[in-house]
Formats: C-alpha cells, structure tokens, sequence
C-alpha cells in the first residue's frame, strides 16, 4: 500500500510534461559574459528560443537574483526575486532575452530595497528611464554604464555573503554565517532586504537544496536521512517540504525524474 508520499509522488510524475526530459530538442539557450567593467553588477547576458507545437509550462526554480528580460510583442520587465517556483507558459516559435544581475548588486539601480520588488515584475521602464526597446547587448551596457552608481561597501557585503553561501556547503545557519562577518542576525536580516529582496535563511536553503538536487544525479543510491541530516535539516520530511516547495515536486521523486536511470 502506498503511503502518503507516494501517493503525491505518483500524482506529480504524471502532471509533469514528459517533454521537460527532452528540452534540448525543443529549447535553446545561449550566455554572454558582460564586459569587464560591468562584471561586478551583470552576472550573464542570456538569449533563449524554443518551438512548441502545443502548450509548455517551463517550470522556473527561483535563485537570489533580479532579471531584465524582454519578450517578443511585450514591454521589458524587470524580475525581482521569486521566493518559491513558478512556471511560465512556452508555445509556438519564441525567444526570450535577459540581463541576470549579480545578487546583492541590484539596489543601487531600483534606488530601494531589493524587497520591494520580491515576488513581483515591473516594467524595466519604472527602474531604467531610458532602458532599450530593443534587446541588444551594446545598447543595454551603454545605459548600465550612463548609470553606474557610486561605490556602494553595504552592497559589496551582501555580494560578498551571497558567495560565500553559494562555495561553502557547510553554511546551514544564520547565527553562525552573521558571526563569521562580524555581523548581528539582526543586521544581516536587513542587509539582506535592503540589498537581496530575500531572507538569509532563503539563501542559505536554495544553496543546500541545490546541493540535494545535483547528488540526486549522482549514481550512488540515496540515504535521505543522512542527506537530510547533511544539509543541516532536522529530519527527512522537513527536506522534502522545502525541496517540494522550490523544486515543485517531492525529492524522491526528482530523483526518478532526473536521476542516471532516467539518463
């Protein structure tokens, strides 16, 4: 008899679109590097296409960065951080292009806190006044550089965090992280808000379960207990209601899903 996750394993494998395994055949994507005196703000230029003969719902995992993206027949937008998945719907011949800002770089540009725009998109011309029509890399780095804002050290900090997370696996608490920068949870919470538009126990938890989700690939068999236990969780099923929540279907069953048998 199948227990309760099971169940809701089973129930998620067949909404998902079986084409999600099979997106090279239909997508395209392409990155540029921006130019060296961009790099501190501007992560990666990114260009992507795809053809759908029918309806796809693109499943989009959040990460702790803002976006610039323009879309055919639409005003740009500007993306702030999604606290949890979303999906956007792909049909016919498309494509997509997009500034990913580095996290924790961003306030100087919107001119105030990074929260205020979490969970929600705005037309890039309420950020940008002069933004492009047109989605061309030199044309969107002149206006960068027309805007450059003044050295900012709060937001060279938050970058600064934001890295150490993302190359540190053993970062799993707040308490701790605050102290190796000499900061109170207090302070780091709003520098955070000010300058990333997410919590640090956000952060910290995308990074953790992004670890989860590239083991899951790996071809040894899989001790959730342990791995929970690994990523600082309190047990298994705390693992699989966050790792639900981002990555839109229970742990397990992203492993079937993704892992070397389905390979």
């Amino acid at each position: 008899m199948l227990d309760r996750l099971g169940l809701l394993e089973m129930v998620v494998l067949n909404k998902r679109d079986t084409r999600e395994l099979d997106w090279p055949r239909h997508q395209r994507h392409q990155f540029f590097r921006p130019s060296p005196d961009l790099a501190q703000f501007v992560v990666t230029y990114w260009h992507a296409s795809w053809r759908y003969a029918t309806p796809y719902r693109q499943l989009i995992v959040p990460l702790p960065q803002v976006n610039l993206s323009y879309r055919c027949g639409a005003v740009p937008e500007v993306h702030g951080v999604s606290r949890g998945h979303t999906f956007k719907e792909l049909s016919g011949n498309d494509c997509a292009f997009g500034v990913t800002f580095r996290p924790g770089c961003f306030r100087r540009f919107l001119g105030a806190a990074v929260r205020s725009i979490t969970d929600r998109s705005v037309p890039a011309a309420q950020v940008f006044a002069d933004v492009p029509d047109q989605p061309e890399i030199p044309l969107i780095e002149a206006m960068l550089r027309r805007l450059l804002p003044a050295p900012d050290p709060s937001a060279d900090l938050a970058a600064a965090i934001i890295d150490t997370i993302a190359t540190e696996p053993g970062i799993q608490r707040v308490d701790l992280l605050a102290r190796q920068f000499d900061l109170s949870v207090r302070q780091l919470e709003r520098l955070f808000a000010e300058h990333v538009g997410v919590a640090p126990k956000w952060v910290i938890r995308r990074h953790r379960l992004q670890e989860a989700a590239d083991r899951m690939k790996d071809t040894k068999p899989i001790d959730w207990a342990a791995l929970a236990d690994t990523l600082g969780y309190a047990d298994q099923p705390h693992l699989t209601r966050d790792f639900t929540r981002m990555f839109s279907e229970p742990p397990t069953a992203y492993a079937a899903r993704y892992g070397p048998a389905v390979n």
